[in-house]
């Protein structure tokens, strides 16, 4: 009777995430621990689907993408900013070059900085207040067409 109570037990207690809630409700984490959420881009008439992390914090923030050494081309990073204000970046200790999306709080992408250039220590502003900033990897925008007006789309 023990054993059976001990596998129902543990039965439960696999059912369920970390956090106590029921599977598929977790926010699925990226190696950095930081949520992952799907974003969708819509452009020309097509949509072009990222699985992107979510940097909230200020100091997320501030670490944003430094020292990785790779970022696959479906993924990416979103900065949020409630309320929406100007936004400045600068690429000391990223690695990679990337695509900054400067994205108002309407969703639509206000200016692309195209191919960030790695450690450079310039500044990337978004010279209007925007709800968020995307990076993707350098390039990537050109390759798939992405102009400024398109929308983004993901979980808010």
């Amino acid at each position: 009777m023990k054993r059976a109570a001990a596998i129902v037990l543990a039965a439960l207690l696999a059912g369920c995430s970390a956090d106590g809630s029921a599977p598929g409700v977790a926010q699925e984490r990226s190696a950095a621990g930081l949520e992952q959420v799907p974003l969708t881009i819509r452009s020309g008439g097509r949509e072009h689907r990222f699985t992107v992390e979510v940097a909230r914090s200020r100091q997320e923030q501030a670490t944003g993408l430094m020292n990785r050494q790779s970022l696959a081309p479906d993924r990416g990073m979103i900065f949020l900013y409630a309320p929406p204000e100007q936004a400045t970046f600068w690429m000391k200790n990223t690695l990679i070059p990337l695509d900054l999306l400067f994205i108002r709080a309407d969703g639509s992408i206000a200016r692309i900085e195209p191919n960030a250039v790695p450690l450079s220590l310039d500044p990337l502003a978004s010279i209007e207040p925007v709800a968020a900033v995307l990076e993707i990897a350098g390039g990537r925008a050109a390759e798939l067409g992405i102009v400024p007006g398109d929308k983004v789309d993901w979980p808010r």
